[in-house]
């Protein structure tokens, strides 16, 4: 080897190792950047749909359209990042989320606005699965276990600093910014990319199931499509009846579809194994209970209780703090007690607090608000470690991609129809939501928390098909994870 190739191999092993030293920072960022901005909306909902000129309650098509996306795309990612490569699938990641984030911030109606957070949720449905398939690749797993629970910190402190920050913006700035942040992280995440990120592709990929893609993600996005109308009066009963039945006969020819296919976009075989069924299903009829709550909250804060957007972000971040700094004590309560008798008595619980937030009224002791709030976090961030650990409790090494496909997969259309079925259970009990005072505002809030409390609790009898020794083997293992 003459000095000029030496040196050359040297550079590159230089290069590589710098990359292999950021990488858990550039996945970090991606994870923060997408938590903070699941959470920093919410709080601005009442002052973007009086921008707007909408009512609050229509805001849930900005919400859940985001989300609805990642469950669309994340099917997809793997793939994509095998075909064509890490490098350049997690730029171009970044990329479509930070245009996304500048066009939301330039939108001038509701309806733009939705379309640019389709396009924010196509990027962030690459962003995470491509940044952790990356560390996967990178790291022996001897170093994995450290650099997944650095990764994971972020995915803990967005949903804590999201709701404080937004109302702080709207307090201070205006609701643009709120979009508007996420331009300098994405612009240095593109820089980082390109210079240090290692490229990772498969030499043969498998075809991509481009009929599964079609079936899956029409079904899905029509059948969002159909919770948003329903109760708007733009379209007539017939009409949304003919939608549902549209989009269900859609999803039910991809599981047809997918019975038969070599590769499937999602592999439905998995459902067969008792403890991945019950996670999956348990965990999506439970999110849709839970994840219409952060919708809720700054309705019930600023337009019932009259509120600044301030007091309402820190009245929403004692549900993240108790998930941070109770998050030690949950592998031991799984240890102690099982998956079967957490997930039971924990869904309950849960179910039981939504409702007691019914009693959340002006003149309510503000101390009295931050307690009920830190307990459901608790609970909340207990019912996702069970649930997300108990995915891969039967799972063998070469299922663990695709289960963790659908475990990502439905629990983003969950938290997509939790949105829409809590703006639907409060609209369903206001008068005339065009037209709403505090009061009313109120009373449909609290009735929705009685409707997601009961589907929370509701949700409980799919947990009980679990046997009481299901989960053993990942609630006593020293190295279990407790993801978010």
């Amino acid at each position: 080897m003459n000095p000029s190739d030496s040196a050359i191999a040297s550079s590159s092993f230089r290069s590589f190792d710098s990359g292999k030293r950021l990488l858990p920072w550039l996945v970090a960022m991606a994870f923060f950047m997408e938590s903070l901005d699941t959470t920093i909306l919410n709080t601005a909902v009442p002052a973007i749909a009086q921008a707007l000129k909408v009512v609050p309650l229509s805001m849930k098509s900005v919400l859940a359209s985001y989300t609805l996306s990642l469950a669309v795309f994340i099917p997809i990612s793997g793939w994509v990042a095998d075909r064509f490569g890490t490098r350049r699938v997690f730029a171009s990641a970044i990329g479509l989320f930070t245009l996304g984030s500048f066009l939301c911030g330039i939108s001038s109606n509701i309806h733009v606005l939705v379309a640019c957070r389709i396009l924010q949720g196509c990027g962030g449905a690459m962003m995470v699965p491509v940044g952790r398939l990356t560390l996967v690749r990178t790291f022996a797993k001897s170093e994995l276990i450290r650099t997944m629970t650095f990764v994971a910190i972020p995915g803990l402190v967005g949903p804590m600093l999201g709701p404080f920050i937004g109302g702080l913006i709207v307090g201070y700035f205006h609701w643009r910014v709120i979009f508007f942040v996420n331009i300098p992280i994405g612009l240095l995440g593109l820089y980082l990319v390109y210079r240090y990120l290692p490229d990772y592709r498969e030499e043969r990929t498998s075809p991509l199931d481009i009929i599964g893609l079609i079936l899956f993600g029409s079904g899905v996005a029509l059948l969002s499509y159909v919770l948003e109308v329903f109760g708007e009066h733009t379209l007539s009963g017939g009409e949304i009846l003919g939608l549902l039945a549209i989009s269900l006969t859609l999803l039910a020819g991809y599981g047809i579809h997918a019975a038969h296919a070599a590769f499937p976009l999602l592999r439905l075989m998995l459902l067969r194994i008792r403890t991945f069924r019950a996670a999956v299903v348990g965990g999506f009829v439970t999110r849709i209970g839970i994840g219409g709550i952060p919708f809720l909250f700054p309705l019930l804060y600023q337009v019932g209780l009259g509120f600044s957007p301030i007091q309402s972000g820190l009245l929403m971040m004692p549900q993240a703090l108790a998930a941070m700094s109770l998050k030690p004590t949950m592998p031991r309560i799984l240890a102690r007690f099982g998956y079967r008798c957490v997930l039971i008595s924990n869904t309950v619980i849960l179910g039981l607090l939504i409702m007691l937030f019914a009693t959340i009224r002006t003149g309510t002791p503000v101390w009295l608000i931050v307690l009920q709030v830190f307990c459901f976090g608790f609970f909340a961030s207990l019912q996702y470690t069970s649930m997300n650990t108990l995915v891969y409790a039967d799972i063998t090494e070469e299922q663990t991609s695709s289960a963790s496909t659908i475990a990502s997969t439905m629990q983003q259309m969950s938290i997509s129809f939790g949105v829409a079925s809590a703006s639907l259970a409060t609209a369903f009990f206001i008068p005339d939501r065009f037209r709403t005072d505090p009061p009313q505002m109120i009373h449909g809030i609290h009735q929705a928390f009685f409707v997601l409390g009961g589907l929370t609790i509701l949700s409980a009898t799919v947990f009980q098909e679990l046997k009481s020794n299901d989960g053993d083997v990942v609630a006593r293992h020293k190295d279990v994870q407790t993801p978010v």
